[in-house]
């Protein structure tokens, strides 16, 4: 009598890969089996942080049905397959999406609507019933990232330096990470909104910056009035920054219904990467 072969199931993994955080969960056949959080590696780090990950877990390619990696800085198909091709000796199949994507997809799942971005930068993205997606923003802080933590934060710098005393600005300006500090001190603006005026002008300045992005991509796409909105990121974290956006989007024209998020980005990876864990396509596919 031969002997029975037990085949133990794959690993699904997500990866969130934020301005400031990187969030990696994986599930073993629907259990949780790892989650973790830390500050996000730069961009040509990731491969080998990712790597640094699964060794210490005991982890290789066959072991990894799927590795889902959603990104910043990530959209045309163009890159995210060179991303993919980079991550590729780390699982069976990788699929790469956008940050925002995920979190479109984590808060909506898979109904059309629109998902505004606030974090360190900010974007909107929006999917219609037949699957297309579109984005306004998303350009970084050097174009744009209007509304976001680093934006509010820069204009509070910009309102409150004047004459010489310029020389802790100059200092911060020359760090590495001058992005994410400066970024740090929306929290901080956003509380002084309640009560100073020049904090409160900031802050609807970056409320109407986000309406006009999600009244762009709603008409581009075409979306049906009342169009569902959801949210992500840590400034729309804050429910009366939140509810200021609702006022501009209202006053821009656009009839919305906004819906608190179903899931996290990283959990709409990791749900992804089981699905495709399971899959019996073939397991060199890149997607």
């Amino acid at each position: 009598m031969s002997a029975i072969r037990h085949v133990r199931p794959l690993l699904g993994v997500g990866a969130d890969v934020g301005g400031t955080r990187l969030r990696v969960s994986a599930t073993r056949d629907g259990r949780a089996v790892a989650r973790l959080t830390t500050r996000s590696p730069r961009a040509p780090d990731l491969e080998k942080f990712l790597h640094t990950i699964w060794k210490r877990r005991g982890w290789t390619r066959r072991d990894v049905g799927a590795l889902v990696v959603a990104s910043r800085g990530i959209w045309t198909p163009r890159e995210r397959r060179a991303l993919a091709r980079r991550l590729g000796r780390l699982a069976r199949r990788v699929h790469v999406l956008s940050d925002a994507q995920a979190a479109l997809l984590g808060a909506l799942h898979d109904g059309p609507g629109l998902l505004v971005l606030a974090g360190t930068g900010s974007i909107v993205v929006g999917r219609d019933r037949r699957g297309r997606w579109g984005r306004a923003g998303g350009l970084g802080p050097l174009l744009g990232d209007e509304g976001s933590a680093f934006w509010i934060g820069r204009e509070w710098l910009r309102a409150t330096t004047s004459g010489e005393d310029f020389g802790p600005v100059r200092r911060l300006l020359a760090r590495p990470d001058a992005v994410a500090r400066i970024a740090a001190l929306a929290p901080g603006v956003l509380r002084r909104a309640r009560h100073a005026a020049r904090a409160r002008a900031i802050v609807a300045e970056a409320q109407m910056h986000l309406a006009r992005l999600a009244v762009d991509v709603a008409r581009r796409l075409r979306l049906d009035a009342p169009v569902t909105v959801s949210w992500a990121g840590g400034v729309l974290g804050d429910p009366s920054f939140r509810r200021g956006v609702a006022r501009a989007v209202a006053r821009a024209g656009l009839r919305a219904r906004w819906v608190a998020p179903g899931a996290a980005p990283v959990e709409a990876a990791v749900a992804l990467a089981a699905r495709l864990a399971r899959s019996r396509s073939p397991a060199t596919r890149v997607l």
